[in-house]
């Protein structure tokens, strides 16, 4: 049960709360090149491995014309001290163009504002900014620290305020950093932020920053990939399919191909996916339960159906469900992604996600016990040659194999669109 000052102090921030921005980052340009290799770095929170896939996801499957890769080289525990010390040792050997972080939580000390863990985190980041620029990699994005859960952080609201407050300081001196080293700034803490204190006014009593406090379940991540993926300077634009009933003639942006349209049914084949948000929307800590309090269709999917000219209601069908829209919203334009949570690229782009967990489980063994290991066996077993350099490489090599066979896997989808009226 909560305590009276907890739930003065959630009525506060529900009362406080500003909209959130569309735009989650500074330089909301285009980042991202074809074919870049983007490199996803942080402690733990990224080792869980759900916001990195939900970028990776993103990269592979909503802009596949990009030929991207990415990998995450999370370390539990981490703080941009020690990841300083390891970015020749395992980062590199992915040869990143592109390379996001995503410190600090540890950083901070988990209390109050200490100037010397700040001034060390400052130093420490700028070192970590000149070592990516001197192995070439193109974009460096610094993601502010995310927030500690204002009810479950040491089950103490007061306590989460004031460390929020720390992180909020420590993502300062990350937006600092990146205006005086050209870089981009992603603000992850204030996204998660106002996330969270609508997200909180909805559903007291269940996590945001995770049950621990610190570690988000999947609701806390997807605000963490939204606020990246605004920084890689991703527009949201998936695709639009335009259709003229009476003339019945239909015509889609690039990614979407016009195969057939009777006037009633449109049939497509779509080789850009539109994202679908995991979970179930009936549990409160998935992903897809967040969305409501989180501009993520909005800003980063938007499959858009116009029908100019008509009057009237129609229903539509897409996939296995139908919903009736007006002659307005079909005239300005309904997202297909907002409406329809599951959808026909829903089965496929769950298999290709569940192939991009499985490599970057790998990729967290890759990272932690071969490659970052290779060059202190080298010197404990001089007389074993290049073996430990052949193993990481070994590993090196089926990292890509499985980059590869997601890539693979991102086929055209043939799927139909059926508008009639509703009465």
């Amino acid at each position: 049960m909560k305590t009276h000052v907890q739930s003065a102090i959630l009525i506060v921030m529900t009362l406080l709360i500003i909209p959130l921005q569309a735009t989650a980052a500074d330089g909301p340009t285009p980042v991202l090149k074809p074919g870049d290799r983007v490199g996803i770095c942080g402690d733990s929170i990224t080792e869980q491995k759900m916001y990195s896939a939900f970028i990776d996801a993103y990269l592979v499957m909503c802009q596949p014309q990009l030929k991207l890769q990415a990998a995450q080289f999370g370390w539990s525990g981490e703080t941009t001290w020690g990841f300083k010390s390891r970015i020749s040792k395992d980062v590199l050997y992915f040869k990143p163009t592109v390379v996001t972080t995503c410190y600090g939580m540890n950083d901070a000390g988990y209390g109050p504002l200490n100037p010397d863990l700040a001034k060390n985190y400052r130093e420490s980041t700028l070192d970590i900014v000149r070592q990516l620029k001197g192995a070439g990699v193109r974009v460096i994005v610094l993601g502010s620290p995310g927030v500690v859960d204002s009810e479950t952080f040491r089950n103490n609201a007061e306590q989460a305020i004031i460390y929020n407050k720390t992180l909020r300081s420590f993502g300062d001196i990350d937006k600092e950093i990146a205006a005086a080293e050209g870089c981009v700034f992603a603000d992850v803490h204030d996204v998660m932020m106002q996330a969270m204190t609508r997200f909180k006014a909805a559903n007291p009593g269940v996590p945001f920053a995770g049950g621990d406090g610190v570690h988000p379940g999947e609701n806390g991540h997807l605000a963490m990939a939204y606020a990246f993926l605004k920084a890689l300077g991703c527009d949201g634009n998936i695709g639009t399919v335009t259709v003229d009933l009476t003339g019945k003639k239909a015509e889609a942006s690039e990614g979407h191909d016009v195969v057939s349209f009777d006037g009633r049914t449109l049939e497509l084949q779509s080789s850009r996916y539109a994202f679908a948000v995991p979970g179930d929307v009936t549990h409160a800590d998935s992903a897809k339960a967040s969305l409501p309090f989180l501009p993520f269709n909005e800003d980063l999917n938007r499959f858009v159906l116009k029908v100019p000219g008509v009057t009237g209601s129609y229903k539509v069908t897409w996939g296995a469900v139908t919903k009736t829209f007006t002659a307005e919203q079909l005239t300005s334009g309904v997202n297909l992604a907002a409406e329809f949570l599951d959808h026909p690229f829903t089965q496929t782009f769950n298999q290709i996600f569940n192939m991009i967990r499985e490599k970057q489980n790998l990729e967290t063994t890759l990272t932690k016990d071969w490659l970052h290991n290779a060059e202190q066996q080298r010197k404990n077993f001089p007389e074993a040659g290049d073996a430990f350099d052949r193993i990481a490489q070994a590993g090196v090599t089926a990292q890509q194999r499985l980059n590869d066979a997601v890539t693979k896997a991102v086929v055209p989808i043939k799927h139909s669109i059926v508008i009639e009226p509703a009465n």
